[in-house]
């Protein structure tokens, strides 16, 4: 049965110490600001967090006997419990810039891009999601028309991670290159070098949350890309997408127990000194109760966590279906974060008119935790998925 090995919990303790000591005194400001710390990624590259699930050729350290991908759920899981955008930059750095590149690539792809993104020289972006297309991939609008040896791109993208940092230099894009025989469309997936003439990367948005994370719409007109920049096989983009998607569901999972972490404990310290009627809040059973329910979400969190990152790791080996790994990614990111938006809820409520201050993270926390429900999939996208494999009539 799943477990974390001793080698997982002396890791986590170095991403811990690494998180406090580097993010947590610096992350209020940099909120405030709005302000990726690009100088924190190659650090983040030398502690080997983006070569987890990387092998030795490229730079990575991946131990397929250790449990590389939930050795990334347990990074991620401590960066998140300090900050979720940087939580996230490791997340989507990993699982939507490298694993397509590492997965579908070809020996001159992994060569050319994979050693500087491992080292944490380089971020990566996905581009999947657009301004018509956000749960409904197929919908795809951007086209991309083979002209001789060049793909020429047009169409726009929204909401992307890690797109337009100073260090990123490409950016994986999905467009339609055809139609099936059954009508619908032919997606594949297309790598575009940052710079590249005809591909725009728009301003940042202005966000609820996630104000350090580093997020851009972009736009093709006439952009051109060698026909060698099609990642994997012309027409699989979606399905390789789909495959992308199930093992980030897992490592958001992973992000979101982080924050129902960092809320259960900063909640539980509040409750002990903070006093109203001449003793701590906490003596009342309607804070202690709340708590009380904030610690069964975190370990229930915790289970369906780090069972989907187990059974992800076990399918790599060839020891588990492909169809268990999806029904426990989405179980454990619809649970884990619907959980920790109500762990927010509960923390900023404990915390009473401090917790609706900016001095106090879990003011944060609060603004942080509702993409939690959107990206990756949607909570209702998840239900789909759980209830499919349930072998339920299909409309």
């Amino acid at each position: 049965m799943f477990e974390l090995t001793k080698e997982h919990e002396d890791f986590r303790a170095v991403v811990r110490d690494f998180a406090e000591r580097e993010i947590a005194p610096n992350v209020a400001q940099w909120d405030r600001d709005a302000y990726f710390p690009v100088d924190l990624v190659p650090t983040m590259g030398d502690l080997g967090l983006f070569g987890l699930v990387v092998p030795e050729e490229f730079g990575g350290h991946r131990d397929d006997d250790a449990g590389p991908f939930t050795a990334l759920c347990v990074a991620i899981e401590e960066l998140g419990r300090v900050d979720q955008s940087i939580g996230i930059t490791l997340s989507a750095g990993v699982g939507l810039g490298i694993n397509p590149i590492l997965t579908y690539g070809s020996a001159e792809q992994k060569e050319r891009w994979l050693p500087d993104l491992v080292a944490g020289r380089a971020l990566a972006g996905f581009g999947l999601t657009e301004p018509e297309a956000g749960s409904d991939a197929g919908a795809t609008r951007t086209r991309a028309t083979r002209e001789g040896e060049e793909w020429v791109i047009n169409g726009a993208k929204a909401f992307i991670t890690n797109s337009g940092t100073a260090i990123t230099t490409v950016n994986t894009v999905t467009a339609r290159t055809g139609t099936n025989p059954d009508g619908s469309a032919q997606i594949s997936a297309i790598m575009v070098p940052n710079g590249t003439p005809g591909f725009t990367v728009e301003p940042a948005y202005h966000k609820l949350g996630w104000h350090i994370s580093d997020t851009h719409g972009l736009t093709f007109a006439d952009c051109r890309v060698p026909a060698g920049n099609l990642l994997g096989e012309e027409g699989r983009g979606f399905k390789q997408f789909l495959k992308t998607l199930d093992d980030g569901r897992i490592a958001i999972s992973a992000l979101a127990l982080g924050l129902s972490r960092a809320c259960l404990e900063q909640a539980t310290a509040y409750a002990k000194t903070r006093t109203a009627f001449g003793r701590p809040i906490g003596v009342n059973q309607g804070v202690s109760f709340q708590l009380a329910d904030l610690a069964t979400m975190v370990e229930a969190s915790r289970v369906l966590v780090y069972k989907a990152a187990w059974l992800k790791d076990e399918h790599d080996l060839g020891r588990r279906r492909v169809t268990e790994v999806k029904q426990a990614a989405a179980i454990g990111k619809l649970y884990a974060t619907e959980a920790a938006v109500t762990a927010t809820r509960i923390a900023t409520q404990i915390f009473g008119g401090n917790g609706f201050m900016e001095e106090f993270p879990v003011a944060r926390f609060y603004r942080d935790a509702k993409i939690l429900e959107i990206g990756e999939g949607t909570s209702e996208v998840q239900k789909m998925v759980i209830a499919r494999h349930l072998g339920l009539p299909q409309g």
